[in-house]
Protein backbone atom coordinates (compact mmCIF):
# COMPACT_ATOMS: atom_id res chain seq x y z
CA UNK A 1 0.00 0.00 0.00
CA UNK A 2 0.81 3.50 -0.93
CA UNK A 3 2.51 5.64 2.50
CA UNK A 4 2.43 9.33 2.83
CA UNK A 5 4.21 11.37 4.68
CA UNK A 6 2.85 13.84 7.26
CA UNK A 7 4.03 16.33 10.07
CA UNK A 8 2.00 17.36 13.08
CA UNK A 9 2.62 20.10 14.96
CA UNK A 10 1.25 22.61 17.45
CA UNK A 11 0.66 26.34 15.93
CA UNK A 12 0.23 29.55 17.87
CA UNK A 13 2.51 28.19 20.70
CA UNK A 14 6.03 27.83 21.42
CA UNK A 15 5.57 24.88 23.42
CA UNK A 16 4.92 21.50 22.76
CA UNK A 17 1.14 20.22 23.77
CA UNK A 18 -0.08 23.87 23.28
CA UNK A 19 -1.76 25.61 20.95
CA UNK A 20 -3.53 24.52 17.61
CA UNK A 21 -2.91 21.10 16.26
CA UNK A 22 -2.36 20.79 13.00
CA UNK A 23 -1.12 17.69 10.55
CA UNK A 24 0.12 18.58 7.22
CA UNK A 25 0.93 16.46 4.50
CA UNK A 26 3.73 18.26 2.59
CA UNK A 27 3.36 16.48 -0.62
CA UNK A 28 -0.14 15.41 -1.24
CA UNK A 29 0.22 15.22 -5.30
CA UNK A 30 -0.36 11.36 -5.26
CA UNK A 31 -3.23 11.70 -2.60
CA UNK A 32 -6.46 11.30 -4.20
CA UNK A 33 -8.30 14.34 -3.55
CA UNK A 34 -11.63 12.41 -2.16
CA UNK A 35 -9.83 10.79 0.47
CA UNK A 36 -8.47 14.62 2.13
CA UNK A 37 -12.11 14.88 3.81
CA UNK A 38 -11.70 11.19 5.28
CA UNK A 39 -8.11 11.67 6.18
CA UNK A 40 -8.94 15.11 7.69
CA UNK A 41 -11.49 12.86 10.01
CA UNK A 42 -8.88 10.25 10.66
CA UNK A 43 -6.70 12.91 12.56
CA UNK A 44 -9.62 14.83 13.98
CA UNK A 45 -7.85 17.81 14.20
CA UNK A 46 -9.43 20.98 13.99
CA UNK A 47 -7.50 21.55 10.43
CA UNK A 48 -5.46 19.44 8.42
CA UNK A 49 -3.70 20.48 5.26
CA UNK A 50 -2.45 19.07 2.11
CA UNK A 51 0.38 20.43 -0.14
CA UNK A 52 -0.08 20.85 -3.81
CA UNK A 53 2.73 22.51 -6.85
CA UNK A 54 1.12 25.83 -6.94
CA UNK A 55 -0.97 27.14 -10.06
CA UNK A 56 0.73 30.05 -10.63
CA UNK A 57 4.89 29.45 -10.47
CA UNK A 58 5.10 32.86 -8.99
CA UNK A 59 3.92 31.13 -5.69
CA UNK A 60 5.10 29.03 -3.30
CA UNK A 61 2.47 25.97 -3.05
CA UNK A 62 -1.70 25.07 -3.15
CA UNK A 63 -2.96 24.39 -0.06
CA UNK A 64 -6.14 23.29 0.32
CA UNK A 65 -7.37 22.98 4.30
CA UNK A 66 -10.06 20.51 5.58
CA UNK A 67 -11.53 20.51 9.06
CA UNK A 68 -12.90 17.14 10.32
CA UNK A 69 -16.45 18.02 8.85
CA UNK A 70 -15.37 19.81 5.40
CA UNK A 71 -12.95 22.50 3.02
CA UNK A 72 -12.28 25.68 4.33
CA UNK A 73 -11.00 28.39 1.57
CA UNK A 74 -8.88 30.09 4.13
CA UNK A 75 -7.51 29.48 8.00
CA UNK A 76 -5.23 30.74 9.95
CA UNK A 77 -3.36 28.23 11.87
CA UNK A 78 -3.05 26.01 9.25
CA UNK A 79 -1.63 28.36 6.88
CA UNK A 80 1.05 29.92 9.68
CA UNK A 81 1.82 26.09 10.48
CA UNK A 82 1.88 24.95 7.08
CA UNK A 83 4.42 27.30 6.12
CA UNK A 84 6.48 26.62 9.01
CA UNK A 85 6.34 22.87 7.91
CA UNK A 86 6.97 23.48 4.68
CA UNK A 87 10.70 25.38 6.02
CA UNK A 88 11.48 23.25 8.42
CA UNK A 89 11.65 20.14 6.37
CA UNK A 90 13.33 21.79 3.53
CA UNK A 91 10.59 22.07 1.01
CA UNK A 92 10.93 25.89 1.15
CA UNK A 93 14.23 27.01 1.55
CA UNK A 94 15.08 29.96 3.94
CA UNK A 95 16.41 33.30 2.60
CA UNK A 96 17.61 34.72 6.06
CA UNK A 97 16.14 35.87 8.93
CA UNK A 98 12.52 36.47 7.48
CA UNK A 99 11.49 34.59 4.17
CA UNK A 100 8.37 35.44 2.42
CA UNK A 101 6.44 33.12 0.29
CA UNK A 102 2.97 33.10 -1.29
CA UNK A 103 0.72 30.33 -0.20
CA UNK A 104 -2.51 29.49 -2.74
CA UNK A 105 -5.62 28.91 -0.67
CA UNK A 106 -9.07 28.80 -1.47
CA UNK A 107 -9.53 32.80 -0.75
CA UNK A 108 -6.99 33.69 -3.18
CA UNK A 109 -3.23 34.09 -3.09
CA UNK A 110 -2.09 34.54 1.01
CA UNK A 111 1.59 36.22 1.39
CA UNK A 112 3.37 34.56 4.75
CA UNK A 113 6.53 35.64 5.91
CA UNK A 114 8.77 32.90 7.46
CA UNK A 115 10.67 33.95 10.41
CA UNK A 116 14.13 31.80 11.56
CA UNK A 117 15.44 31.88 14.89
CA UNK A 118 19.86 30.60 14.66
CA UNK A 119 18.14 29.11 11.10
CA UNK A 120 15.25 27.28 12.67
CA UNK A 121 12.00 28.63 11.58
CA UNK A 122 9.53 28.68 13.88
CA UNK A 123 7.40 31.55 13.69
CA UNK A 124 5.07 32.76 10.86
CA UNK A 125 3.21 35.65 9.93
CA UNK A 126 0.02 35.44 6.80
CA UNK A 127 -1.19 38.46 5.32
CA UNK A 128 -4.92 38.27 4.68
CA UNK A 129 -6.05 38.32 0.80
CA UNK A 130 -9.12 40.02 1.65
CA UNK A 131 -9.72 42.58 3.97
CA UNK A 132 -12.23 42.70 6.55
CA UNK A 133 -16.41 42.39 5.42
CA UNK A 134 -19.01 42.68 8.20
CA UNK A 135 -22.31 41.88 8.86
CA UNK A 136 -25.20 42.06 11.30
CA UNK A 137 -25.44 39.31 14.33
CA UNK A 138 -28.26 38.49 16.79
CA UNK A 139 -29.15 40.35 20.07
CA UNK A 140 -26.70 40.31 22.83
CA UNK A 141 -29.43 38.49 24.46
CA UNK A 142 -30.35 35.82 22.53
CA UNK A 143 -26.40 34.68 22.25
CA UNK A 144 -26.48 34.97 25.69
CA UNK A 145 -28.84 32.05 26.18
CA UNK A 146 -27.52 30.35 22.99
CA UNK A 147 -24.13 30.02 25.04
CA UNK A 148 -25.03 29.32 28.33
CA UNK A 149 -24.59 33.45 30.09
CA UNK A 150 -26.90 35.63 32.07
CA UNK A 151 -28.48 38.48 30.15
CA UNK A 152 -25.69 41.31 30.32
CA UNK A 153 -23.11 38.76 29.66
CA UNK A 154 -23.16 39.35 26.09
CA UNK A 155 -22.33 42.89 25.85
CA UNK A 156 -24.56 45.54 23.23
CA UNK A 157 -22.50 49.20 23.64
CA UNK A 158 -19.57 49.60 21.54
CA UNK A 159 -19.06 46.36 20.82
CA UNK A 160 -21.90 44.15 19.74
CA UNK A 161 -22.27 41.06 18.01
CA UNK A 162 -21.51 41.34 14.44
CA UNK A 163 -19.82 39.05 11.94
CA UNK A 164 -16.30 39.79 10.88
CA UNK A 165 -14.66 38.03 7.93
CA UNK A 166 -11.66 37.95 5.85
CA UNK A 167 -12.61 35.25 3.78
CA UNK A 168 -13.60 33.04 6.73
CA UNK A 169 -16.94 34.97 8.60
CA UNK A 170 -17.15 34.58 12.00
CA UNK A 171 -19.74 36.03 14.62
CA UNK A 172 -18.10 38.03 17.18
CA UNK A 173 -19.39 37.80 20.51
CA UNK A 174 -17.66 40.41 23.50
CA UNK A 175 -18.62 39.34 26.66
CA UNK A 176 -18.24 41.09 30.13
CA UNK A 177 -15.13 39.54 31.61
CA UNK A 178 -13.08 36.46 31.80
CA UNK A 179 -15.70 34.83 34.19
CA UNK A 180 -18.10 34.53 31.65
CA UNK A 181 -16.08 33.90 28.87
CA UNK A 182 -14.88 30.76 31.06
CA UNK A 183 -18.75 29.77 32.30
CA UNK A 184 -19.95 29.89 28.53
CA UNK A 185 -21.01 26.71 26.61
CA UNK A 186 -23.22 25.99 23.69
CA UNK A 187 -26.72 24.88 24.10
CA UNK A 188 -26.49 23.13 20.45
CA UNK A 189 -30.06 23.31 20.02
CA UNK A 190 -30.66 27.09 21.13
CA UNK A 191 -27.37 27.52 19.09
CA UNK A 192 -28.82 26.19 15.77
CA UNK A 193 -31.67 28.04 15.94
CA UNK A 194 -30.58 31.60 17.39
CA UNK A 195 -27.57 31.76 14.29
CA UNK A 196 -30.33 30.18 11.66
CA UNK A 197 -30.15 32.46 8.90
CA UNK A 198 -27.01 34.66 9.55
CA UNK A 199 -23.79 34.26 7.67
CA UNK A 200 -22.21 32.45 9.98
CA UNK A 201 -22.53 29.96 13.23
CA UNK A 202 -19.27 30.17 14.11
CA UNK A 203 -18.48 32.17 17.52
CA UNK A 204 -15.75 33.80 18.54
CA UNK A 205 -16.06 35.05 22.03
CA UNK A 206 -13.93 37.44 23.34
CA UNK A 207 -13.63 39.73 26.32
CA UNK A 208 -11.44 43.02 27.44
CA UNK A 209 -9.71 40.99 30.69
CA UNK A 210 -6.81 38.73 29.52
CA UNK A 211 -4.76 36.48 32.34
CA UNK A 212 -1.14 37.60 31.04
CA UNK A 213 1.24 40.83 30.61
CA UNK A 214 1.36 42.19 27.22
CA UNK A 215 -1.85 40.48 25.96
CA UNK A 216 -5.25 42.80 25.31
CA UNK A 217 -7.88 40.38 24.85
CA UNK A 218 -8.90 36.67 25.81
CA UNK A 219 -11.39 35.00 23.61
CA UNK A 220 -12.63 31.06 22.96
CA UNK A 221 -13.95 29.93 19.35
CA UNK A 222 -16.86 27.54 18.95
CA UNK A 223 -17.63 25.62 15.49
CA UNK A 224 -19.71 22.50 16.29
CA UNK A 225 -21.33 22.27 12.71
CA UNK A 226 -17.70 22.06 11.45
CA UNK A 227 -16.95 19.18 13.79
CA UNK A 228 -14.53 21.56 15.93
CA UNK A 229 -16.56 22.12 19.63
CA UNK A 230 -14.13 24.67 20.71
CA UNK A 231 -11.07 25.47 18.80
CA UNK A 232 -7.85 26.24 20.59
CA UNK A 233 -6.45 29.13 18.54
CA UNK A 234 -8.31 29.97 15.02
CA UNK A 235 -6.66 32.80 13.24
CA UNK A 236 -9.47 33.30 10.57
CA UNK A 237 -11.23 34.43 13.04
CA UNK A 238 -8.71 36.28 14.49
CA UNK A 239 -7.71 38.13 11.44
CA UNK A 240 -11.89 38.86 11.07
CA UNK A 241 -11.58 39.94 14.80
CA UNK A 242 -8.38 42.58 14.25
CA UNK A 243 -10.70 44.23 11.43
CA UNK A 244 -13.55 44.50 14.12
CA UNK A 245 -11.61 45.96 16.88
CA UNK A 246 -9.48 48.26 13.86
CA UNK A 247 -13.33 49.83 13.14
CA UNK A 248 -13.85 50.58 16.22
CA UNK A 249 -10.21 51.95 17.00
CA UNK A 250 -9.84 55.78 16.82
CA UNK A 251 -6.82 55.67 15.81
CA UNK A 252 -7.36 56.85 11.46
CA UNK A 253 -3.45 56.35 10.44
CA UNK A 254 -0.64 54.01 11.33
CA UNK A 255 -0.23 50.18 12.47
CA UNK A 256 -2.34 48.95 15.38
CA UNK A 257 -1.17 45.67 16.79
CA UNK A 258 -3.15 43.40 19.96
CA UNK A 259 -2.09 40.66 21.61
CA UNK A 260 -4.98 37.64 22.07
CA UNK A 261 -5.06 34.49 24.05
CA UNK A 262 -7.09 31.60 23.05
CA UNK A 263 -7.33 28.08 24.35
CA UNK A 264 -6.55 28.35 27.73
CA UNK A 265 -10.23 27.06 29.01
CA UNK A 266 -8.95 24.19 26.69
CA UNK A 267 -5.55 23.48 28.50
CA UNK A 268 -4.11 24.14 25.04
CA UNK A 269 -2.64 28.10 26.11
CA UNK A 270 -2.18 30.10 22.59
CA UNK A 271 -1.11 33.28 21.65
CA UNK A 272 -2.23 34.60 18.31
CA UNK A 273 -0.27 38.67 17.54
CA UNK A 274 -2.31 41.13 15.30
CA UNK A 275 -1.72 43.95 13.37
CA UNK A 276 -3.56 46.29 11.10
CA UNK A 277 -2.39 49.11 8.96
CA UNK A 278 -4.86 51.98 8.37
CA UNK A 279 -5.02 54.99 6.41
CA UNK A 280 -7.14 57.71 6.59
CA UNK A 281 -9.20 55.69 8.90
CA UNK A 282 -9.23 52.60 6.67
CA UNK A 283 -7.76 49.24 7.08
CA UNK A 284 -5.39 48.69 4.72
CA UNK A 285 -3.70 45.67 5.77
CA UNK A 286 -4.04 42.89 8.08
CA UNK A 287 -1.59 40.14 9.47
CA UNK A 288 -1.80 37.54 11.57
CA UNK A 289 1.12 35.86 13.24
CA UNK A 290 2.65 32.92 16.08
CA UNK A 291 4.99 30.42 17.01
CA UNK A 292 4.59 26.72 15.63
CA UNK A 293 6.19 23.59 17.44
CA UNK A 294 6.89 20.37 15.22
CA UNK A 295 5.73 17.24 17.43
CA UNK A 296 5.34 14.60 15.02
CA UNK A 297 6.74 13.00 11.62
CA UNK A 298 5.07 9.52 10.24
CA UNK A 299 3.72 7.94 7.48
CA UNK A 300 -0.05 7.28 6.24
CA UNK A 301 -0.72 4.02 4.68
CA UNK A 302 -3.89 3.73 2.09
Amino acid sequence: MPAFTFVTCDVFTDKRFGGNQLAVFPDATAIDSALYQPIAREFNFSETTFVLPPTDKRHSRRVRIFTPGGELQFAGHPTVGTACVLASIGAIPLTGAETKIILEEGVGPVPVTIRARNGTPDFAELTVAKLPEFKPGPTADDLARALSLEPGDVLSDEFFPESASCGTPFMMVPVRNRAALAKSRVKIDLYEQVLNGFITNEVFLFCREPELPGSHFRARMYAPTLGVSEDPATGSAAAGFAGYIAKRDKRSDGTLKWRVEQGFEMGRPSILDLQVDKKAGAVTSVRVGGNTVLVTRGELTI
